[in-house]
């Protein structure tokens, strides 16, 4: 009888009730399962309250001098800025708010000597560290996310104070990416770092071969402005989850809050009943910064800024055998398809280009859009651009108002930025909003959103990162044409490809030089922690943080092989192979049997591999 027929015999034999009582009794072992599968946190891992108090420099109420010359180097013009007890042992930073210029404090850079007393502290947090248990890492991580959701607008409000962006802002590109980063290591890090079972072969069947990623010891992340909570959550997290110490150097633009945050995990840490010095802070000026660079007890840096001082944290890490991890700048293209569908996706495109104020790593910079869709492109992002308002949005006068685009992190590039835009309508470009530094805003660094249309490949502004709310337009006619300027610059980090048509959209996605792309959105694969983050080209250097690549990459990757039969079958070294060698033709022919046994092309060369083994002598 069929499997069918059993089937349709049984359910013919059962009643109606029986089949409720056989579904009823199944229910709960259903929703238990789901219960225990995706829901259950074993107690050893269940995230611990620590005791976290916002600043006062994000309330309502803060009151605080503005700087008349806002720089980090205020202080050396206005000593009164210096702390009480100031000392001349050392060089000092002026934390203030890009968008109202108000002070924030006036902080001490570290000489070599206190980092390297720092990172002596990480390395021997890490040594009992490093063996600790997944749930031990994962009460951390669980810990911090749990505390990210419950203060995420007093943290967006902090990453808002000191880079200028709006919290609206700093919600997509600190909360969420951190969120996910930590729910991804929670749910995936194990798994990712678990031994890695290889193939083996004929001559090697009786050994069993695995790749283990061990803890490196400390490493190291020096991390740019743009994104002050996630750029120093991320890197401290991920070397937690692989079982590391980490020393942070964060960039000094943004060391009043990055100090918040290390202080954060570091409290996190301690509630836990772990060590906090396994998560140093070091902030210092970038003449003291190669005694963390250059120092060779760390094991691994991962870079994030411009292409520049990268390349100068490489060279130092090379000199004591660091590997350096390189995330630098990116031109970002956005092809637009003939396809593409404007009314549907101008918001994103906005989002792309204005978020965080430009200044993104992944945002867009060139907008190459095919001709018959050209002037409907622009004359809709010509309403939209006018239509953005600048402002801060903690200033205690904004409840009310408005404010789309935050101030930039500093005006020290102000003059070259207006240089290019300038240039570039001198040939033949058209400037259609904005094009200079804002005024009338407030005292910070604010630059008005711009849209600068009809550019082409032979303009500086198409071929440098220029990291600002700038909206740039280029016109193609054909695909290949399209391809070819967004490949034509030396940066190859992200990219997008808008179009109704999917084949089209392939087309040309294949085709981009990159690291990333995606298809009818903007930088949405680095939402997706799976996946890993860099870039080709003058983007990087080949290595990529994120996803199980980058998790690994902070890790010894060693390999081990062993006896599948340990103490039975064991490796010995035939009597003609062995030192010293008796009879040098012997040995030859064993070694050639052996070749053409395993190798052979087909059962007749095989066969005479046999007989070679077997008559060697």
């Amino acid at each position: 009888m069929a499997l069918g027929q059993q089937l349709d015999l049984l359910l013919a034999h059962l009643d109606l009730a029986t089949l409720r009582t056989v579904v009823l009794g199944a229910a709960p072992l259903l929703l238990l399962w789901l219960y225990l599968r995706f829901f259950h946190v074993p107690a050893a891992e269940r995230a611990v309250c620590f005791r976290w108090t916002s600043p006062t420099e994000i309330k309502p109420d803060f009151s605080s001098r503005s700087l008349e010359h806002p720089s980090i180097h205020a202080h050396l013009d206005d000593p009164s800025l210096l702390p009480p007890q100031a000392n001349d042992t050392h060089a000092y930073i002026t934390c203030y708010a890009p968008a109202s210029a108000q002070h924030l404090a006036t902080i001490p850079s570290l000489s070599s000597t206190e980092i390297s007393e720092r990172i002596s502290k990480a390395a021997e947090a890490q040594k009992s560290w490093r063996n600790s248990s997944w749930a031990r890492r994962r009460r951390v991580l669980r810990s911090l996310l749990e505390w990210t959701v419950r203060e995420a607008e007093d943290l967006a409000k902090i990453a808002s104070r000191d880079s200028g962006k709006t919290i609206v802002d700093a919600a997509f590109g600190e909360i969420l990416t951190t969120c996910e980063k930590l729910r991804w290591l929670i749910a995936n890090a194990e798994d990712s770092l678990r031994p890695d079972y290889r193939p083996t072969n004929l001559i090697l069947a009786h050994k069993v071969s695995k790749v283990v990623y061990e803890p490196l010891g400390v490493v190291a992340a020096c991390v740019s402005w743009n994104y002050p909570l996630h750029n120093a959550l991320g890197p401290m997290i991920a070397s937690l989850a692989t079982g590391n110490a980490i020393v942070l150097k964060p960039s000094e633009l943004v060391a009043w809050s990055s100090l918040v945050f290390a202080q954060a995990v570091r409290d996190c840490l301690e509630a836990c009943g772990e060590d906090p010095e396994l998560v140093q802070i070091v902030v210092t000026l970038p003449e003291t910064v190669e005694a963390l660079t250059g120092d060779p007890r760390i094991e691994h840096i991962t870079f994030i800024g411009s292409e520049e001082v990268g390349k100068k944290v490489a060279l130092k890490g090379a000199e004591v055998g660091t590997p350096v991890l390189l995330e630098l700048g990116g031109k970002d293209p956005a092809v637009l398809c003939p396809s593409a569908d404007i009314r549907t996706f101008a918001n994103t495109w906005m989002r792309a280009v204005f978020q965080s104020g430009g200044q993104n790593c992944i945002g867009t910079e060139r907008f190459i859009v095919h001709s018959s869709i050209y002037d409907e492109f622009v004359d809709t992002m010509t309403r939209r651009v006018s239509d953005l308002k600048l402002g801060d949005v903690l200033a205690s006068d904004t409840a009310a108002k408005r404010i789309d685009v935050g101030a930039m992190v500093s005006g020290r590039l102000f003059d070259r930025l207006e240089g290019l835009i300038a240039d570039a309508v001198k040939a033949g470009a058209r400037c259609l909003v904005g094009g200079k530094r804002a005024s009338g805003v407030g005292p910070g660094h604010f630059f008005q959103p711009t849209l600068l249309v009809d550019v082409t490949p032979l303009m500086a502004v198409a071929q440098h990162e220029i990291f600002a709310p700038v909206m740039t337009v280029m016109r193609y006619e054909t695909l290949e044409e399209a391809i070819e300027l967004a490949n034509g610059t030396r940066y190859g980090l992200g990219a997008s490809v808008f179009g109704r048509d999917q084949g089209e959209c392939r087309y040309v996605m294949k085709r981009l030089e990159c690291g990333m792309v995606c298809s009818n959105d903007f930088g949405v694969f680095y939402l997706n922690q799976a996946l890993p983050f860099g870039g080709a080209k003058a983007s990087g250097n080949g290595g990529r943080f994120a996803g199980a690549e980058g998790l690994r990459s902070l890790c010894n990757i060693k390999v081990v092989t062993e006896d599948r039969w340990h103490g039975w079958i064991q490796t010995t070294i035939p009597p003609l192979l062995a030192y010293p060698i008796t009879s040098g033709r012997g040995a030859w022919t064993f070694v050639d049997g052996l070749v053409k046994l395993v190798y052979g092309r087909d059962l007749r060369e095989r066969a005479s591999g046999v007989w070679s083994l077997l008559s060697a002598k």
